[in-house]
């Protein structure tokens, strides 16, 4: 892998090779606590995608045929493989993203969290039996892999969401195809080092880096049966709509605009902690990320207010190198640019800072694409930065009179991602999760992410199709059924024609 002072070229994996690429077009891969560049890595062509779609439209009936318990072995060795190996991991996740090492341990954790699931695999394609339906007939049902299946991923989790979304598809006897993030292709070519090494046939996992060009031909390639993608809601609905065009199976996961309710019964110290992680953890980098915070009342907002204040203005930012910091860099130069400009947006539109992070202190000795926590209060829905997701350390207040109030507002926003209450009441509880209209729910839980034996995803437009990045749903969604009806005719048995329409009455 690359250091501070190599900057290497970095191409593709197919057909278990590592190949430089051949369109003589890169992108810069940049180590965000930095600012310095650090690969830089080929853009595929549609040409180039189209080979490796072929390589493993060519290994796809062998690693069907493989029993599921092979299978199973291998995800076993793929996964002792990542835990051997999770500080270099880590080392790579950190300078590729800028995350601290605590959190892309934490990555690495949910990841294995997938992969554990897809060891089930054998148990999770046990099909359904009936003994005489009819007629002395009996039915099955059997489940298959569909064929090569493409997954898209986004630059915030650069293990744990390739890892959510490729995991099961393996597992059942796909071949995939992984289009990581530009911003991050240095783990994902790793994760090829470990799947050859847990002994992966040739052809069943591929790694093509590349933009726009090399999307478009896994959406429109009538070899690639299903697309999973992760990333911001206006591409997951582009995503959506040109892979369904195609006729291909998809998931497209989109952004959060998530939201925790404080009710004036909770314990505002508690809630205060819990905010400071589920809001400002990976730089806000998080599609569950807290971005804002409702508290009931204004007694609640005041001292809520104060407590967060204090709180704060403590957090440090810096790079993964430095293990007292809180949070690192967010991804590029362009990205903290943006996350400035809705900040300021924001003041003129009638909001109030409490706490700024526009100028941190680092930035004085450092070219890392720093921002520090900013906390903005008296926010209104119609506002920029409460109406749009917000990919950085900017969270809001929006204070409320009621719980009814905080339901009807999270209701009315156009993404369903997460969201969480904070209460000590039972009742205020139910109603929430009752008459919430948002896919994943916490009660005082600061991010509501489920484990990965549970479905993970948003209502909305958080979500476009019916898959889920984790969980059972899983199974269904990389998979198609086939029911058989089957009759044995003993020796001499009634052979004649029945035109009537076949049912279970006989």
């Amino acid at each position: 892998m690359v250091t501070n002072t190599d900057i290497q070229e970095l191409g593709h994996f197919i057909n278990g090779q590592t190949v430089l690429g051949k369109s003589g077009y890169f992108s810069d891969v940049y180590n965000p606590s930095t600012g310095s560049v650090i690969a830089r890595v080929s853009l595929a062509t549609q040409d180039e995608v189209k080979e490796a779609i072929t390589a493993a439209k060519k290994a796809f009936p062998a690693w069907r045929a493989l029993s599921v318990g092979k299978r199973a072995e291998i995800m076993l060795r793929f996964r002792q493989l990542l835990t051997d190996n999770m500080d270099e991991l880590i080392d790579i996740i950190c300078k590729e993203s800028g995350k601290t090492k605590e959190d892309a341990k934490g990555e690495i954790a949910r990841g294995l969290e997938s992969v554990d699931l897809a060891i089930n695999a054998p148990h999770l394609l046990k099909g359904e039996y009936s003994v005489n339906v009819g007629g002395q007939i009996n039915a099955y049902s059997s489940k298959a892999p569909l064929g090569v299946v493409a997954a898209i991923s986004p630059f915030n989790f650069p293990v744990m969401v390739p890892l959510a979304i490729t995991s099961m598809a393996v597992a059942v006897g796909n071949c995939v195809i992984l289009k990581p993030s530009e911003r991050v292709p240095c783990s994902a070519l790793y994760l090829s080092e470990l799947w050859t090494k847990a002994g992966l046939p040739d052809g069943v996992w591929t790694v093509i880096n590349g933009d726009k060009d090399a999307v478009n031909e896994l959406l429109s390639n009538p070899k690639v049966e299903a697309v999973s993608f992760v990333g911001s809601t206006p591409v997951a609905e582009t995503i959506y709509a040109t892979a369904s065009k195609f006729g291909k199976r998809v998931t497209a996961l989109g952004g959060g605009k998530n939201n925790m309710v404080v009710m004036p019964d909770a314990d505002l110290e508690h809630v205060a902690n819990a905010f400071l992680g589920a809001a400002y953890g990976a730089a806000s980098q998080r599609c569950m990320a807290i971005s804002t915070i409702i508290p009931v009342g204004e007694d609640t907002a005041n001292k809520l207010v104060t407590l967060l204040a204090e709180k704060i203005a403590k957090l440090k930012v810096g790079p993964y190198t430095d293990s007292d910091v809180d949070f690192g860099p967010v991804i590029t130069q362009h990205s903290k640019e943006t996350i400035i400009g809705y900040i300021d947006r924001s003041l003129e539109e009638g909001a109030t800072i409490v706490c700024d992070g526009r100028h941190p202190e680092i930035s004085k000795q450092s070219q890392g694409f720093y921002l520090g926590p900013t906390l903005l209060d008296h926010v209104k829905p119609g506002m920029e930065i409460y109406e749009q997701e917000v990919f950085g350390p900017a969270r809001n207040i929006v204070r409320v009179g009621s719980l009814d109030e905080a339901i009807a507002l999270i209701n009315a926003h156009e993404l369903g991602n997460g969201v969480t209450i904070f209460t000590n009441d039972g009742a205020a509880a139910r109603k929430f999760t009752t008459e919430i209209e948002v896919g994943m729910v916490g009660v005082n839980v600061p991010i509501p992410i489920p484990v990965g034996y549970h479905n993970f995803g948003g209502w909305k437009r958080s979500r476009f199709g019916e898959g889920h990045m984790f969980g059972p749903d899983q199974v269904r969604f990389f998979t198609k059924t086939k029911t058989i009806s089957e009759k044995w005719i003993a020796q001499g048995g009634d052979t004649t024609s029945s035109f009537a329409f076949p049912s279970n009455q006989e």
